[in-house]
């Protein structure tokens, strides 16, 4: 019977008793597929947490590193805002970028239910952008479907009338 093995890198961090960190890496897509696909897209890391006291020891897995490195998004959930860093996973160690982006939570606000929009999926199904949840800091799962005419998978969420959402997407700087 053949084992298979996991190549990656392991990583922890703690929270502080009222907030919630998760984070992304940022994957830039390949050449071959930039044509009908997003520059970049989001990928959420798997964690594993454990109580230490009143705070959450969360250990988060990167399958399969990249030699040059993985680009990280830390999203930091306390009550009524997130608090945004930048990091990069190299070799051995995570660099964090010095200064935070603290951010407030704008309200996506409907009376009833409603579909956000219509999004691109790469061929491996990761796409430009991610919908959470504040209050479980869980993704809201799109609804995926074939576009015939345009001949690619998209997906769009559907969000709970009269909550919050936190949305971001990653963006190529616009060449002024």
């Amino acid at each position: 019977m053949e084992e298979e093995s996991l190549q990656g890198k392991y990583f922890s961090i703690t929270d502080p008793k009222e907030v919630s960190t998760i984070i992304y890496q940022v994957n830039k897509t390949e050449k071959e597929f930039l044509d009908r696909a997003p520059k970049f897209t989001v990928e959420r890391l798997e964690f594993s947490e454990q109580l230490v006291g009143d705070r959450k020891r969360k250990t988060f897995f990167v399958d399969n590193p990249a030699p040059e490195g993985n680009p990280l998004v830390f999203l930091s959930f306390g009550k009524d805002r997130v608090v945004v860093n930048t990091g990069f996973l190299d070799y051995d160690e995570i660099k964090i970028s010095r200064k935070p982006m603290p951010m407030k939570l704008s309200t996506i606000y409907n009376e009833k239910e409603t579909v956000y929009r219509e999004f691109e999926y790469t061929p491996n199904m990761k796409r430009p952008i991610s919908i959470i949840d504040p209050e479980t800091t869980e993704e809201v799962k799109p609804t995926l479907y074939f576009d015939e005419e345009a001949n690619e998978v998209k997906g769009k969420c559907t969000l709970k009338a009269c909550k919050k959402y936190f949305a971001f997407e990653v963006r190529q700087k616009k060449k002024k």
